[in-house]
């Protein structure tokens, strides 16, 4: 009965990804007929209801290029941090130490994201960002406030998951390398993290995807504007942004711009899949089993 109850629940995760998808298809396909897909994979100019077509321009690539700059910057963020927490949380803290800091690490996961978002765009920015490279360049809203909130989002998905790997590797690893002369130093860089280079992996990952993902704080931190461009400092627009401004109202449904909801949440499905399918490849790769 147990096993039954438990294959219905994957069966109905299964069912629900599908519904999504078609959900997804049913309204791109109609956006993709009055915007060629090729135009929307290639174009560099994102202007829904006006630019040089009659329906507007939907060029992706503005869109597609601001949340890869605010992943890219989380990861900056967010990897070194969170990584140094995991070792010193494995190898350094004492048990006392790690019952008080992990979990009040992870209280930082359940902050609502809109609240990082005011905190990047009054704190981050003014206090931060623009005493250090100056007003005249630093508009209120950037990629980079945006790019800090995030990473600061995906610190204890990686500090947590990669601490857990870090764990699960063997003591009597540690202790072969410490017979052997290595300092604790060496033993958590040289032995420790390769050891658990699977899980550290698959939390960079889940970060990543959390990254592309992200929304409240990226609309709050990094402004509505879709620019190609590569100015950490200037005001972008990403996939998720889009949609949490055109769902807004502005849009009537069956329309082309309310269709190209549609076609952005099938690109980020698409680059979501592609992520957690480069999970299970890596994760695999460099997995380790020990007696």
């Amino acid at each position: 009965m147990i096993v039954g109850f438990l294959s219905v629940c994957a069966l109905l995760s299964v069912l629900v990804t599908v519904g999504i998808l078609a959900v997804l298809l049913e309204e791109a396909v109609h956006f993709f007929a009055a915007v060629p897909i090729w135009d929307f994979l290639t174009g560099t100019t994102w202007a829904p209801g006006g630019g040089s077509g009659a329906a507007g321009d939907y060029g992706v690539l503005p869109l597609l290029s601001g949340s890869l700059m605010i992943a890219a910057g989380a990861l900056l963020v967010g990897l070194p941090l969170g990584l140094a927490t995991a070792i010193y949380l494995s190898e350094y803290a004492r048990p006392r130490v790690r019952a008080v800091v992990k979990p009040t690490l992870e209280v930082l996961a359940g902050v609502p994201t809109v609240v990082v978002g005011f905190f990047a765009l009054n704190f981050i920015t003014p206090t931060l960002l623009r005493p250090l490279f100056g007003e005249d360049r630093v508009f209120i809203f950037n990629a980079a406030a945006g790019a800090v909130a995030v990473g600061l989002m995906v610190i204890p998905l990686i500090a947590s998951i990669s601490e857990d790997a870090m764990r699960a590797v063997p003591q009597s690893l540690r202790e072969a390398a410490f017979g052997m002369g290595a300092s604790k130093r060496v033993v958590s860089l040289r032995v420790v993290v390769p050891a658990a280079l699977s899980g550290i992996a698959a939390s960079v990952i889940v970060g990543l995807s959390r990254a592309v993902g992200e929304t409240m704080a990226v609309t709050i931190a990094a402004g509505n504007t879709p620019r190609l461009t590569t100015d950490f400092f200037a005001s972008i627009q990403t996939l998720t942004a889009y949609i949490a401004q055109t769902v807004s109202g502005e849009a009537a449904a069956g329309t082309v711009r309310y269709q190209s909801l549609f076609a952005v949440g099938i690109t980020l499905f698409a680059i979501t899949l592609t992520m957690n399918l480069v999970s299970i490849r890596l994760v695999r790769r460099f997995r380790q089993a020990y007696q």
